[in-house]
């Protein structure tokens, strides 16, 4: 796993014999492999919003039968040819890459220490290569030993910097700017550099899903500025791993470039098609009584507003049921008094007037 990329970064350095451009190139060559299923992925997930329409009516038709839907489901996706799960590929393949050369550069810059002879005399690598005592030196690892990459990490008298243009590419930006801060704004200004990538990377996907929209705008911010905030998290790993990402950041942005003009340029675009039948979807929603017409969103929003819906319904389940107030009238041709003073009697009988009070006797 950790040998091949290494043989490659061997390889790039016998012909460059420069690390940094060596670690660029092994870059280069990942985003090239990789770009086939990145056009794949663009394009099956615009399929997958072409076929809106069709999806919200199948769940319309069989919303009460889970099994059912699932099958037409995949029928659907079958007879257009289209999978789901090729979205997925290139984001589950980003980890392991990451993974691999992190794990690739930290054993090109592996340290060896050596107290004393003893320590040394019992240790085959001090006795393969004339080792001073009490100096921290690479002992590579994952490399050929005849390699001149690795002659390159380990010459006579041994070696613990791995300079490429005047940088250090086997320590972190956090070494340098802890230990000089002068010095280590340079490392640091490589740090905002991919930063500053990942945001126009971010800003370039922005842009498209404005042409044909998978999510929601909060969703849409965070895509945007979670990439920079892992470019900051670069601080703290190699230099040569800050180099790597940068490279991979400019190629993405070219990347991008090309898959917009692709799939997103002219009337008649898959990009166009996937939008128009979003809306087409939205309407079809509407016109069945309003149920799924807000389908935009992505998952966090559907799962927003589901959990919205459960809240609605406990706390109507809650509300006690309004209670009728009836209405009492008093029976027909019964005196209903108006105030508490007595009231004196017509000539026909029937309550009139209150009665003056009498005065009081003298």
């Amino acid at each position: 796993m950790f040998e091949g990329p290494a043989w490659l970064v061997s390889q790039f350095y016998a012909l460059t014999h420069n690390y940094a451009v060596a670690i660029a190139l092994v870059a280069f060559t990942v985003m090239v492999l990789v770009t086939p299923l990145t056009l794949k992925s663009t394009k099956g997930m615009l399929e997958m919003q072409r076929l809106q329409p069709e999806m919200k009516k199948l769940q319309a038709e069989y919303k009460n039968d889970r099994q059912k839907l699932n099958e037409e489901m995949m029928k659907l996706y079958q007879n257009h040819k289209v999978n789901p799960l090729a979205s997925c590929l290139p984001l589950l393949l980003q980890m392991p890459i990451f993974f691999i050369m992190y794990r690739v550069l930290h054993g090109l810059s592996r340290a060896a220490f050596f107290a004393d002879e003893a320590a040394c005399k019992a240790s085959e690598f001090c006795t393969t290569n004339v080792i001073p005592i009490g100096k921290s030196v690479f002992n590579p690892e994952h490399i050929s030993k005849t390699s001149e990459l690795y002659r390159s990490l380990v010459p006579t008298g041994g070696k613990n910097e791995m300079l490429s243009f005047g940088l250090d590419l086997a320590k972190s930006p956090a070494h340098f700017i802890s230990s000089s801060f002068g010095k280590g704004m340079i490392y640091a200004g490589l740090v905002v550099v991919l930063g500053v990538l990942y945001f126009i990377q971010q800003k370039m996907v922005a842009s498209r899903a404005a042409v044909s929209p998978t999510m929601s705008a909060g969703q849409a911010k965070l895509m945007q500025y979670l990439p920079v905030v892992f470019a900051v998290f670069q601080v703290f790993f190699l230099t040569g791993l800050v180099i790597y990402y940068i490279t991979q950041a400019l190629f993405r942005i070219g990347q991008n470039v090309y898959i917009t003009k692709r799939f997103y340029g002219g009337e008649e675009s898959l990009g166009q098609q996937a939008y128009a039948a979003g809306e087409r979807a939205r309407e079809e929603a509407k016109k069945n009584g309003g149920a799924g017409a807000v389908t935009g969103g992505g998952m966090f929003a559907q799962a927003k507003r589901d959990a919205q819906a459960k809240r609605e319904a406990l706390e109507s389940a809650k509300k006690p049921a309004p209670q009728t107030s009836k209405r009492v009238t008093p029976p027909k041709n019964k005196p209903t008094p108006s105030s508490g003073r007595p009231q004196r009697p017509t000539a026909s009988g029937r309550p009139g007037a209150p009665a003056r009070p009498k005065p009081p006797k003298k």
